[in-house]
């Protein structure tokens, strides 16, 4: 029997992103778990910023292609960098176009029943964890199941080893495995 899929994505399109590295390590702790996971980069998709009056010109096209890959897949990992201890405008705004309901879809189905991991991280102590707060929240309240553990890494430029491949610090390597086997586990219960 197959794993579950998931589905990674940062909240960053920066191109050396700490939440990247670290959205890499745990895709890889993932497939280790047994699951499929698709990584993508939301800001390859192009999308402008969400306006009511454009979508009724039409979906933007990577719009389409956000919802069809959270349609098919079971689960989410994401990294959400921190902005003014808040939610970055990048992973805001997808999160806004894949909740739009295209005909013959129901409201929110890109986020129900989804199973979800968060993690951060950053240069301060918290490692962004004011953030996770605030996409916890919104995730929680559109129908996600975001899983009790999440992983704040501060502190990034001693955490990772020289090729940024692999966390160094021991306890922050075990909470995002944990996290990551929690969401495969999950997920793979859901849709098992």
């Amino acid at each position: 029997m197959a794993g579950p899929g998931i589905l990674a994505f940062s909240g960053s399109a920066r191109r050396e992103s700490f939440n990247q590295r670290l959205l890499n390590i745990a895709a890889r702790y993932a497939e280790a778990a047994g699951a499929r996971v698709t990584v993508i980069n939301l800001g390859e998709l192009a999308l402008p910023l969400f306006d009511e009056d454009l979508e009724r010109e039409g979906t933007p096209e990577g719009a389409k292609r956000l919802k069809k890959l959270m349609f098919e897949h079971d689960a989410f990992l994401i990294a959400c960098p921190e902005y003014n201890s808040s939610i970055t405008p990048l992973l805001k705004n997808a999160i806004d176009w894949a909740s739009r309901p295209a005909e013959g879809e129901t409201p929110l189905q890109a986020y129900r029943g989804k199973v979800v991991g968060l993690m951060s991280a950053s240069q301060g102590a918290l490692g962004g964890l004011r953030g996770l707060v605030h996409v916890r929240s919104i995730l929680g309240n559109i129908g996600a199941l975001v899983v009790p553990e999440q992983v704040a890494v501060g502190g990034v430029m001693k955490v990772f080893d020289d090729t940024g491949e692999e966390l160094v610090d021991g306890p922050h390597r075990k909470l995002l495995q944990e996290m990551v086997q929690r969401v495969v586990h999950v997920s793979g219960r859901l849709s098992g």
